[in-house]
């Protein structure tokens, strides 16, 4: 068993080891480079970006950059949008849901896509609760997904 003099040094040493890690730094995690990234991209910095800590603004851009406003993806800006609008009326997030209506449509959709996206949310939404609620069997719903897509791809044959 420790002394008390023992658990004093312990924790003391404990203590130094953490204080000694460094954290580990993305390429450019200053907060100034990023928020000048953002202006220079966004042509301002909204302030929703300014409610993160600054060692976690360069981390959120970067995701955004990379994925959101990334040309260079499996899909376009207006499905990503869409996809966006779908899961923020499930969450419901109203900011959400403003921003990815209007970069939405900023992509391209139309109002009846807007419309079909939130539907197709909504059915989603209604069909899972079903399923969930009643507790079907997983294994035997997949293979009656699987007999269904298999008979519809004969058919389309």
């Amino acid at each position: 068993m420790l002394t008390l003099k023992g658990k004093i040094g312990l924790v003391a040493l404990a203590a130094g080891a953490l204080l000694a890690i460094t954290p580990a730094q993305a390429e450019d995690a200053s907060a100034t480079a990023t928020y000048k990234d953002i202006q220079a991209t966004l042509g301002s910095v909204p302030d929703m970006f300014k409610t993160l800590p600054d060692v976690a603004v360069a981390g959120a851009w970067a995701e955004i950059k990379g994925v959101q406003l990334n040309p260079n993806t499996a899909l376009d800006g207006k499905t990503k949008e869409l996809l966006g609008l779908a899961v923020a009326a499930q969450i419901p997030c109203q900011y959400c849901i403003y921003f990815h209506t209007e970069a939405a449509k900023l992509n391209g959709a139309s109002d009846e896509e807007i419309k079909e996206a939130v539907a197709m949310a909504a059915i989603v939404r209604h069909w899972s609760t079903m399923l969930n609620g009643s507790q079907v069997d997983l294994a035997t719903f997949k293979k009656q997904t699987d007999d269904v897509f298999a008979a519809v791809k004969a058919k389309s044959q």
